[in-house]
């Protein structure tokens, strides 16, 4: 989970109804049993629900209406009358009516896979999905309006009371009941966008363009908006999963439904002059990524007209309660039927409990305005790098009454009021400023930053305890300069540590960025393979507290970097810089020494270098907000990422002491297995032309923490292969609790099932051998790969992640280490 989450909980959790009818309750069997997946609509309308796996239910209407009701299969169908318009507590028994329970397929717990009426049509949904939607056209456009939105639920007179909202009581002027779940919750932002979207099936490429955007409250904030766009997903419910918060559901109508639900025909009718099934589905295990509700589909193409989602209280998923999807299909040219409305929304919590506070997160999205088969030029799907678009966000209340597919409620109207008012109160700023320093790190001033305040406390070896201080300038997400530092004092060795680092956007259509900085620090190398000329990064293991063994392989370093950059395409950047760096020991355990003459007699301890580089990376499909010389990436983690690096040592500029050439390859993909979880694979690869010392050499990165670090490798000691040509790969996978979720007393926990297996193969020529004077043994993986292997359990307490390695060859390696453990805190769903 990404710290804008946590933005979510601190903010929202830190801080009168306008429908007419509203209904809830429980409908129940004559035995006093609930009645799954009932239908309870407003008579004599389609304006309706099903009751839940327990029987539960919630309804309502901005119309009135004076009685309800309520029907399933093989019972009686019964209406009751509504005395008021609020009926929130209504249990209703069913009685069963024998004379149809002998003419239609009842189906009560796992329903069987053979003659079953429901699973006959869903194979002909299988059959003929390809025949609907957009898909069945060469090209197609759209116009989309979406609305998110984001609401305090559970809104109680504790707290109304509480001192939290002191001098903002009136924001509760505004409270609403969902329509869902039946809750009282206080609507506190909105975002409008409209767009227009072109796609080309036949090239498999899509284009969106924003012609107009508006929100309550947060104009400001386009990190925050991104982010909430980022926490839906396009999804396509003829797939065989549906994705969302880094989880794949398994679809209702997928060829592979039947093995996670059990389907029941209840209903049979007309939906715009078009006869239509009605299919129940639930799951047939607990704990496992499905969803409950129902769908209506048509008798002669096989469409889906409507379907609604539910995710069950015990599905695996952290931090969400509930979610609920509902889709609306209509019919084109007699044949074809594409959406019309989607909705989305996710009821988040700290606590599972049905009655706890939490947030709603809601997305709605109407579709209109369909064509198809009008061919557009290659040229007109290139994304631009640059298109703030900012006429998109500044358009007058006439462009939304035209726009606007589906009219603002009363409250989604009064948003807007109440949060212009609710910025000028102190206590509202107090809390959103508190939320913002917890999700950038940051303590904002007048221009300028001071943090990150999670980097203040360190401690190693060299340094005992280090207090470090830093601080950017900040004007605004869209700043074309900026400069960041940092200052650190370690109090055993009483020095002092610094790096500053300026940047600035020269051109912002093609993102070109002129960069430069320096650094003087101590540092522990050998933890990436991949080189790093970060100017303010630190790796972890510099300032572990807990080590494993002998922790004295620390350097210092002073490094001065300068670099330009540019991204001709998107997600595509070029990068030439040049750095000069000054590494020598930090510890008098821990040498750098080389030889300096043929004859090996004399030695150096320090390393000067001057470098120069070239550096491409493309990282299709990540997503960044913001326009300015830094942009924060919204999906952080869902797209690949190639990396290529061309390096050239030169001697004797600035008393640089050595000539070589070093090309690295750099690979990360994320894969999503489907219902089998969730993979990341990462592939590196180097060589290095000419000789070099230890200081410059490629050290397969250990780990002698108890914390886990980014492709290393956990059961190495640091420097224990050194190489000059190497390849690694690294794999993990989380079966995200498809295993634990069979066996019975482990389900309820929730844990994740962790594997991973990673490996390298290195060389190091004699020549770079008979260099090194440091006194440590040089040795490679030649011989064979060096390999690791993981199992580890996830979601410990819905923050902790452990993992127990186990080393695969090289035992005889002095001071090897056969087994290790790490950790890792964070917060994921």
């Amino acid at each position: 989970m990404n710290k804008s989450f946590l933005f979510i909980f601190l903010f929202f959790f830190g801080i009168s109804s306008f429908a007419q009818t509203k209904v809830g309750g429980v409908v129940i069997d004559d035995s006093e049993k609930p009645v799954a997946f009932a239908n309870v609509v407003f008579k004599g309308t389609r304006t309706g629900t099903n009751t839940n796996e327990n029987g539960k239910f919630y309804l309502q209407s901005e119309k009135d209406y004076d009685t309800l009701e309520i029907s399933f299969i093989g019972y009686k169908t019964k209406d009751i009358f509504l005395k008021s318009s609020t009926s929130l507590d209504l249990r209703i028994s069913l009685e069963e009516e024998a004379s149809q329970l002998d003419e239609v397929f009842i189906f009560k717990g796992k329903t069987s896979k053979k003659n079953n009426p429901a699973i006959d049509i869903l194979k002909k949904i299988w059959a003929h999905r390809r025949e609907n939607g957009i898909k069945s056209f060469d090209q197609y456009s759209y116009k989309e309006y979406e609305k998110l939105e984001m609401d305090l639920n559970t809104v109680d007179s504790a707290v109304m009371n509480s001192r939290l909202f002191k001098g903002m009581e009136f924001i509760f002027n505004y409270t609403d009941t969902n329509s869902v779940t039946g809750k009282t919750y206080l609507p506190l932002f909105i975002n409008e966008a409209v767009s227009n979207i072109y796609g080309d099936n036949k090239i498999g490429t899509r284009k969106e363009v924003l012609i107009g955007n508006r929100n309550s409250g947060f104009s400001q904030n386009q990190n925050l908006i991104s982010m909430f766009k980022n926490m839906y997903e396009d999804y396509d419910i003829y797939r065989n999963y549906i994705k969302f918060y880094d989880k794949a559901f398994v679809s209702p109508v997928s060829t592979t439904g039947i093995d996670s639900y059990n389907y029941v025909l209840t209903d049979s009718t007309y939906i715009d002059n078009k006869w239509c099934y009605n299919i129940v589905y639930y799951p047939r295990r607990q704990n496992e990524l499905t969803f409950k509700g129902d769908f209506w589909v048509n008798d002669t193409t096989w469409a889906i007209k409507k379907i609604d989602m539910e995710t069950s209280l015990d599905a695996n998923i952290n931090w969400v309660k509930q979610v609920n999807i509902q889709q609306e299909y209509k019919v084109l040219n007699d044949s074809v039927f594409v959406i019309t409305k989607d909705f989305f929304m996710a009821d988040f919590g700290l606590s599972e409990k049905e009655g706890s506070r939490g947030v709603y997160i809601k997305r709605t999205q109407l579709f209109e305005d369909y064509q198809f088969d009008k061919e557009r030029p290659v040229s007109f799907y290139q994304a631009q790098v640059y298109n703030p678009n900012l006429a998109a966000y500044q358009r007058e209340d006439d462009f939304w009454v035209k726009n606007r597919m589906e009219q603002l409620s009363r409250n989604e109207q009064d948003i807007y009021v109440m949060l212009d008012s609710l910025k000028e109160t102190k206590a509202f700023n107090r809390i959103y400023n508190l939320a913002s320093i917890a999700q950038s790190g940051f303590v904002e001033f007048n221009g300028w930053d001071y943090g990150p305040i999670y980097s203040t406390f360190g401690y190693n070896d060299v340094e005992g305890m280090r207090l470090r201080f830093g601080g950017r300038t900040y004007f605004g997400q869209n700043d074309p300069w900026r400069i960041e530092g940092y200052g650190a004092y370690g109090f055993k060795d009483n020095k002092f540590k610094y790096g500053i680092l300026g940047k600035v956007l020269v051109d912002p259509k093609s993102r070109l960025i002129l960069s430069a900085g320096n650094r003087r620090d101590v540092e522990q190398l050998g933890t990436s393979l991949t080189n790093s000329t970060d100017v303010l990064g630190r790796s972890l293991a510099s300032s572990s507290v807990i080590n494993v063994g002998d922790n004295d392989k620390l350097s210092s370093i002073n490094l001065s970097t300068v670099s330009l950059e540019i991204e001709p395409l998107k997600n595509f950047t070029l990068r030439v810089g040049a750095n000069y760096r000054n590494i020598k020991p930090a510890s008098p355990t821990f040498s750098l020494d080389y030889f300096v003459d043929k004859d090996r007699t004399m030695v150096n301890s320090e390393i000067n270098q001057t470098e120069v580089s070239t550096i491409l990376s493309f990282s299709p499909g990540r997503e960044v907000s913001g326009y300015g010389v830094e942009r924060n990436v919204v999906n952080g983690g869902d797209f690949p990422t190639i990396f290529l690096n061309y390096s050239l040592g030169i001697k004797d500029i600035l008393g640089s002491d050595f000539n070589y050439k070093k090309v690295q390859l750099f690979y990360d993909q994320p894969i999503l297995i489907g219902g089998l979880g969730r993979s990341n694979f990462s592939l590196e690869a180097g060589k290095t032309y000419g000789e070099i010392p230890l200081g410059l050499l490629s050290v397969v990165p250990g780990n002698q923490t108890y914390f886990a670090l980014y492709n290393t490798f956990p059961v190495l000691n640091f420097y224990e292969f050194v190489t000059d040509t190497y390849v690694s790969a690294h794999f993990n996978h989380s079966f995200n609790g498809r295993l634990f979720a069979r066996i019975p007393g482990v389900r309820d926990l929730n844990l994740r099932e962790l594997v991973g297996i990673r490996a390298v193969y290195g060389e190091i020529s004699e020549e770079n051998r008979l260099l090194d004077a440091s006194g440590l043994v040089l040795r490679a993986p030649d011989d064979a790969p060096y390999y690791e292997y993981s199992l580890g359990v996830g979601n410990i307490f819905k923050i902790l992640r452990i993992d127990a390695h186990f080393r695969g060859n090289y035992f005889n390696v002095p001071d090897a280490r056969s087994f290790a453990i790490t950790a890792e805190f964070g917060f994921d769903f």
